[in-house]
């Protein structure tokens, strides 16, 4: 698509580039091609749309026999998508749609193998496979980049929605089931199991799903959208079998459906497929499944709900949430919805904004509430601005500050900078290009093409925008007449207030135990043998070797051999900082990062490294206080962030490199204000301001403490690889549970100057260009100006007075590979200075956090070894293998958790999870069974391949321009380093698998890590070794 280029290093002058120009794009081409009133295999097209900006053509069709409706979104992009949706609008809370979406994907008429979903997992080189039920609808997605594999996939999805087989040992299993505790021992008591039962258990340990859930419940209560579309744990067991199949019968009907497409592939042959293969067999039908506008309410409206106490918050008196919430027209009317998007931003988002310096800055609690800001997911919008973490006492003076607000913004509006800012950052949306553009189209345009909206209009931000600009310049006033419109005048307004209920969980329980007897009560001896019966059925079909050979394939030989090269250069700026060039076609964007080691800080500021990264750039710098710099950075980048790594060497699992990554990008035209942003924060940052230090600690700690129910199962994983390499202590420290303690310490802490007192310390030691490196991915033309910018930005960097010495006293510089293309002479080298500890050794750890959720998250790592390592390649494939062939059986569909599967970690950490779990010590026996699986040997070569598919549709998912070269930065992982392990991957053999797994996994063969995050446990507790 563009010219290879060369860059001649001498000194920091940049010549010999070739001219670069977006090129026509033949996939938009040939859609432009297409007349309206055109008919193609049973569509008709309704309508073609260019869209420059995007860089891609939206072609609307309608099917002639059953009226479902298509969008065909042409672009130049080799990922190419499919998705379909059906309206669902459930009138209850048994979840109907939820467990529907799981039960389609359990086998259908052509494909009636189990599970073809998860097996497609395995015979595939999808980059992207899921399903989703929203409040409204249910989205059945997937990309991948392979043509065969896309009619492959598309052939199975379209079975399986329109023809699934709906068994009702599946809609035991997937949604819930009666069933012995022990289903080969009848005398064993009766308990609800099933995979959705189980993931609703785990979502409602979520106090601000819980909180977000009651809002749309109670502000739009008139039809759908006031039941869970999910399901509630305690309504779940109300659904049967044959409601979940007239559902299907009702909704699932290409008269309710909506087609999507994208990508490069041709439009004709994804039509002929999906009128041949299903819709050619149906006759259109009036869908009765509209939702209709709610009824607004003459006066405001006040509830109050409980939720479960928050382990983690940083005061106990300090855990109410309150918010106020505005109903918003439809979200059809497109530019209004846009409008009112804007003006959220502009009242809630940043220091900047009217909400947070009134709210947030109040003190009085420690973030915004959940669902903040507009909500475009239902019919009709919603706002929804209040606080989390406050005192029961103070729920009324919030009230009082969100309308004082709002009649403040009526009053003095917004500043020009701040409208410019947003509109901003819309451009850079528009240029950056991401891997998955079309999972994010198809997202983006649902809910309103879901009610009948244009998805195309949608996707013409550029008109949006240009219409926005002029109704700004025809009435100064026109944002804050919306305010008054739709805030100060508005009745149709909810105020929701939670707080939490030291016995929440005890009488969820409570209330499952009197669902369970109720239900045991009322079934007769007959039923009781039956459920038996049911259940040994179940159990022994889950346990049969499954025959998947009705379902589509594609083979190893379809994967390619080796993988396309990316041209890197390094230059050395200020003839000491190595800077990785690579030129890439990015859309007038920018991408810059910076490495910097921490080799040099003081081992008892480490822990304190992740919350400096969190502020620095959120503090203020040079002249600019931090309203300014928040002002600053909006308007002249796409964002400034500041992450800890603690990166793995390729060769050695006892040595890593530890240090600060600066990532930020910008248009072209704002490149030199960018890097000036950044010689500010690294030369002047500013750590004076004890009362916004304490806002953003306060931040920082909730925002974790909220993260746990969705991330329960990675804090386990790095909890028990902590004592197995060198790097993994460090990891706790910054990602583990660790970092969440000693936040909610800092949080808790009244005076926070020692906390502060620490940051200048940091900075003298990662601030410098004593150890860093730095990155630029660009267009070609853009680079002789980004070497400039780069090197003025080095030249004005500190330095060191004295050369500090690494605390660690074992450290080993390590150079990197010369980068493919490279072609001058003395090409400077990339040397990382990596940290090792030759007195190191791994042991085993076992650690049960307590926490008062109802499910388990479950973690056990093993020390295997490095990337480089040729026994890498077979435990990589080892982990899918097990994941497909053993642990998903016996994890999620006899166990009932929501997932649970092995991985291989670049670090060299091999780790079994599970995720939303009802068992622990059983999950940890799974493990061990799984190992004994494998070292039995007991797969086939076919088994084998659909690991290596799965494997490499990972290894070769799609890389974003701005993200080429990064395995090279940051890893030090070469394109040829790559090469090297896909020709390993290709060899794994059999024998070679079960070798590792009697190598490494085997009991004894490797030390191990163990941890779990969940609730009491008496086999834990009368264990000494946990901890």
């Amino acid at each position: 698509m563009w010219s290879r280029w060369k860059l001649l290093n001498l000194g920091c002058r940049f010549i010999n580039y070739k001219p670069w120009r977006w090129r026509s794009s033949t996939a938009c081409d040939r859609a432009l091609e297409y007349k309206i009133g055109e008919k193609i295999h049973g569509f008709t097209i309704n309508q073609v749309t260019p869209l420059p900006e995007l860089f891609l053509t939206a072609v609307k069709l309608n099917h002639d026999s059953t009226g479902a409706q298509y969008l065909h979104v042409a672009r130049e992009d080799k990922n190419n998508l499919f998705s379909v949706q059906f309206r669902t609008t459930p009138m209850d809370s048994t979840g109907v749609p939820h467990i529907l979406e799981h039960t389609v994907l359990c086998g259908s008429m052509k494909y009636p193998c189990r599970d073809p979903f998860f097996k497609m997992l395995n015979r595939s080189l999808a980059t992207f496979m899921n399903a989703f039920t929203a409040s409204d609808y249910t989205l059945y997605p997937f990309s991948t980049q392979n043509s065969k594999d896309f009619q492959n996939l598309l052939s199975v999805y379209l079975d399986a929605v329109f023809f699934p087989c709906l068994r009702e040992l599946d809609f035991w299993q997937e949604g819930w089931r009666l069933e012995h505790e022990n289903p080969t021992d009848p005398q064993s008591p009766l308990v609800f199991k099933g995979v959705v039962f189980n993931e609703m258990k785990g979502a409602f340990t979520d106090n601000e799903r819980i909180f977000s859930q009651y809002l749309q419940n109670q502000l739009l209560p008139d039809h759908t959208y006031s039941v869970v579309s999910g399901g509630d744990p305690l309504s779940i067991p109300d659904l049967s079998w044959e409601q979940l199949k007239q559902f299907h019968a009702t909704h699932y009907h290409p008269s309710n459906a909506r087609f999507f497409t994208y990508g490069n592939l041709p439009l004709e042959q994804h039509l002929r497929q999906i009128h041949e293969e299903a819709l050619s067999k149906f006759q259109r039908i009036e869908s009765s499944t509209t939702v209709p506008a709610q009824k607004l309410w003459d006066i405001p409206r006040e509830y109050h709900v409980t939720c479960g106490p928050d382990t983690f918050a940083t005061d106990s008196t300090k855990q109410t949430t309150i918010s106020v919430s505005f109903l918003l027209p439809d979200i059809t009317d497109i530019f209004e919805a846009f409008t009112l998007n804007l003006l959220s931003s502009l009242l809630i988002g940043g220091p900047n904004s009217p909400f947070y310096k009134a709210l947030i800055e109040s003190g009085l609690g420690t973030d915004f509430s959940p669902e903040v800001g507009y909500n475009g997911y239902t019919r009709e919008a919603y706002f929804s601005v209040g606080l989390q973490g406050i005192a029961d006492k103070h729920m009324e003076t919030v009230k009082n500050i969100i309308t004082r607000t709002i009649d403040e913004v009526i009053e003095k509006g917004f500043e020009d900078n701040r409208v410019e800012a947003l509109l901003h950052k819309i451009e850079i949306q528009m240029k950056h290009q991401s891997t998955s553009f079309g999972l994010a189209l198809t997202s983006y345009i649902a809910s309103c093409w879901n009610h009948e909206g244009d998805p195309t209009e949608l996707l013409n931000l550029g008109k949006q925008v240009t219409q926005f600009r002029k109704c700004l310049k025809e009435n100064p006033n026109f944002l804050q007449e919306k305010v008054k419109q739709y805030f100060k005048n508005n009745q149709h307004r909810l105020t929701l207030s939670m707080s939490p209920d030291e016995k929440y969980y005890e009488k969820q329980a409570q209330m499952e135990t009197e669902k369970l007897k109720q239900k045991v009560d009322s079934l007769s001896m007959k039923d009781r043998q039956q459920i038996y019966e049911k259940g040994l059925e179940l159990r022994t079909l889950q346990s049969k070797p499954q025959d998947a050979s009705c379902l589509p394939a594609l083979k190893v030989s379809d994967i390619e051999r080796t993988i396309s090269f990316t041209e890197l250069d390094i230059a050395l700026a200020a003839d000491e900082i190595p800077v990785q060039y690579c030129a890439q076609p990015t859309n007038g964007v920018v991408y810059f990062r910076a490495f910097s080691s921490l080799n040099t800080l003081p081992e008892e500021l480490r822990p304190y490294v992740p919350l400096f990264c969190s502020v620095l750039t959120k503090m203020g710098c040079g002249i600019y206080d931090y309203r300014e710099q928040a002002q600053q950075i909006e308007l002249k980048t796409g964002g400034m962030s500041v992450t800890p790594h603690v990166i793995p060497d390729d060769s050695h699992l006892d040595m890593y490199e530890q240090g600060v990554l600066f990532s930020s990008l910008c248009l072209d035209r704002n490149l030199s204000d960018m890097m000036h942003l950044w010689s500010e924060i690294f030369n002047n940052p500013h750590f004076e301001d004890e009362e916004h230090f304490k806002v953003l600690v306060k931040m920082t700690a909730q925002e974790l403490s909220n993260g746990i129910p969705d991330s329960g199962h990675l804090y386990a994983s790095i909890r028990a690889s902590r004592t197995l390499t060198p790097a993994g202590d460090l990891q706790e420290t910054f990602n583990g549970m660790d970092q969440v303690r000693l936040m909610k310490r800092i949080a808790e802490t009244s005076d926070l100057k020692p906390i502060l007192r620490k940051l200048p310390r940091i900075k003298k030691h990662l601030l410098n260009c004593d150890n860093m490196r730095c990155s630029v991915n660009a267009a070609p033309q853009q680079m002789s100006q980004a070497g400039k910018e780069i090197e003025n930005f080095i030249k004005n960097l500190g330095r060191s007075k004295k050369e500090r010495k690494s605390v660690r006293p074992h450290v080993i510089e390590k150079p990197d590979s010369k980068p493919v293309g490279g072609d001058f002479i003395n090409c400077p080298q990339i040397i990382r200075k990596l940290i090792t500890d030759p007195t190191f050794k791994p042991c085993q750890m076992k650690t049960h956090f307590l926490l008062p959720f109802p499910v388990n998250y479950v973690g056990e790592c093993v020390r295997t070894v490095p990337y480089t390592d040729p026994d890498y390649a077979s435990l990589r494939i080892l982990a899918r293998l097990m994941t497909a062939k053993f642990l998903h059986t016996e994890i999620r569909e006899k166990g009932g958790a929501y997932g649970g599967g092995a991985k291989l970690s670049s670090n060299g950490i091999f780790t079994f999870y599970s995720y939303r779990d009802p068992n622990s010590i059983e999950t940890l026996q799974c493990f061990e069974k799984a190992v004994n699986w494998a070292k039995s040997g007991s797969f086939t070569l076919e088994d084998i391949d659909e690991a290596k598919l799965s494997v490499f549709s990972v290894a070769d998912a799609p890389v974003a321009p701005s993200d080429k070269g990064m395995d090279q930065f940051l890893y030090g992982l070469s394109d040829e380093m790559k090469q090297a392990h896909r020709e390993q991957l290709f060899a794994v053999s059999h024998e070679q698998l079960i070798n590792v797994s009697n190598k490494y996994l085997g009991i004894g063969q490797s030390t191990r890590g163990l941890a779990i995050l969940g609730p009491d446990n008496v086999n834990i507790d009368k264990d000494p070794s946990w901890e």
